[in-house]
């Protein structure tokens, strides 16, 4: 398996407890080094995700729990005079592109023979894990804000998986979960741990693969910053393959009444003194405290990028904006328009949109 290691006191993941943070320090895990690909060893007679699973890191005695995740559509539309590339991550089995993360995630965990999980969600997460847990016969408990969507709850509920409602912040679901997972429970995080990301990077994988080139700019929602940070370190990737010569420019996007990546990036320090989870239609990315910003602040640096934030009244015209041409998806979503609208010109192209989640999933 790939090494993972504590980001802050280098101690590594433990072979047989599930952790969720670091025992020692308190602090977040990470992979050591990015995955090696081999085109090779692509196996193009398998389905989906899974052919790209030498990139992994998973034992090879370990099961597949798979829905058949991946392989969505890349559809070009003109945008402002320039094509513009949608990756449509909301037509993955439960309707978001977490499903790529909670394959890998629960085939793990399988493997090391979990038969329960407690986990916390604004609402994809949460549908995709139940979705996923269900797959593998395992129980699941998901943690939700009282905000949350109600057809995600009932897709939730559905897979049979136990919903706990929490009033408040999303920040509070977060805490009353972490206190399941400090009482033993295993917390089959999103978020806190890593083994997600390697799924997500496969988009880069097949963006390369159904493009033939190298995008200019990749563009997505950001909450928790692991889905970009995953597609981010799947270019780099191919790059160290040999198989491209540059990586995209990376641009998160945040709804303004909580955005604390792009306050940091755009005013400094000083910026997060402004920032506050405050609410929003983009419930997804309702995060105060990103738990791989550092990570993907630091690779936006490195390779170039920017992170937006956009204004709560934009949001649902930029659905609309999306439904216009043929995209149905939900708020959180919706954010890129704007953004799209906004660095289109300035940021090289071709620029691929990722779109995360299905508007039936959404109340509005």
């Amino acid at each position: 398996m790939m090494q993972i290691q504590c980001t802050n006191c280098q101690r590594p993941y433990p072979e047989q407890e599930i952790p969720y943070r670091c025992p020692d320090c308190g602090g977040y895990y990470d992979y050591v080094d990015l995955p090696i690909f081999d085109l090779d060893q692509v196996d193009h007679d398998d389905d989906g995700i899974w052919r790209y699973r030498h990139t992994f890191g998973l034992p090879p005695e370990a099961p597949r729990i798979t829905l058949g995740e991946g392989d969505t559509p890349l559809i070009w539309s003109a945008v402002q005079s320039h094509e513009v590339a949608f990756k449509l991550e909301y037509l993955n089995p439960t309707g978001s592109f977490k499903d790529r993360g909670s394959s890998l995630l629960i085939s793990l965990l399988s493997f090391k023979g979990v038969t329960s999980v407690v986990e916390d969600s604004s609402g994809n997460a949460g549908a995709s894990l139940a979705a996923y847990a269900a797959r593998a016969g395992l129980k699941a408990k998901i943690f939700v804000p009282d905000y949350s969507s109600g057809p995600k709850r009932d897709q939730i509920e559905i897979y049979g998986a136990e919903v706990v409602r929490i009033m408040g912040s999303r920040s509070n679901a977060a805490e009353a979960v972490r206190q399941a997972a400090d009482q033993g429970s295993i917390y089959a995080s999103h978020a806190h741990l890593p083994h997600g990301l390697l799924g997500f990077s496969t988009i880069a994988y097949e963006l390369f693969c159904q493009m033939g080139k190298t995008p200019g700019t990749i563009i997505c929602p950001v909450g928790n910053g692991s889905l970009l940070l995953g597609i981010g370190r799947g270019f780099v990737s191919l790059k160290r393959a040999g198989l491209i010569d540059s990586v995209p420019k990376l641009v998160g996007v945040q709804s303004r009444a909580c955005a604390p990546l792009s306050a940091l990036y755009n005013f400094g320090p000083a910026g997060l003194d402004w920032v506050m989870e405050g609410e929003t239609l983009a419930e997804g990315i309702r995060i105060i405290n990103p738990i791989h910003g550092d990570a993907l602040f630091h690779l936006v640096e490195e390779i170039g990028g920017n992170f937006i934030s956009v204004d709560e009244e934009q949001i649902l015209p930029g659905r609309d904006q999306l439904a216009r041409l043929g995209f149905y998806v939900e708020p959180t979503s919706a954010v890129v328009w704007q953004a799209l609208e906004q660095i289109l010109g300035s940021m090289p192209d071709p620029v691929v949109v990722i779109l995360t989640g299905s508007g039936f999933k959404s109340r509005r």
